[in-house]
């Protein structure tokens, strides 16, 4: 999957446009992800994330950064063996894209605030 533009609220990944946050798994988009508490990223919204085992977790935390990811989060992904990296969305889509293919990659991607 390739993400070919991020700019405020629009995604666009391998030609299609998405306009709700995103997870971005290896051959498919889910566009219907919704967190628990909305702006604070909690465990319990990556459970299809963990189930898939990425190696790399990529979290985008919105165009200014709104969303949050507690040290809690950040210590569950963590204790499943998985490497994360939290950055502004334009960023993580970036390292998305420039992230060798040698293992599993995943991004969960806020598009708003």
């Amino acid at each position: 999957m390739r993400i070919e533009h991020y700019s405020f609220g629009k995604i666009v990944i391998d030609g299609k446009t998405y306009t709700s946050d995103v997870i971005v798994y290896p051959g498919r988009v889910d566009a219907s992800w919704r967190r628990k508490e909305g702006h604070s990223l909690q465990a319990v919204d990556l459970a299809d994330i963990i189930r898939a085992k990425p190696g790399l977790l990529i979290v985008g935390t919105g165009y200014s950064g709104v969303m949050t990811v507690p040290e809690e989060t950040v210590g569950f992904v963590g204790s499943k063996g998985i490497e994360l990296r939290v950055e502004r969305t334009e960023k993580a889509v970036d390292i998305y894209n420039s992230t060798k293919k040698d293992r599993t990659v995943i991004a969960a991607l806020h598009l708003t605030c």
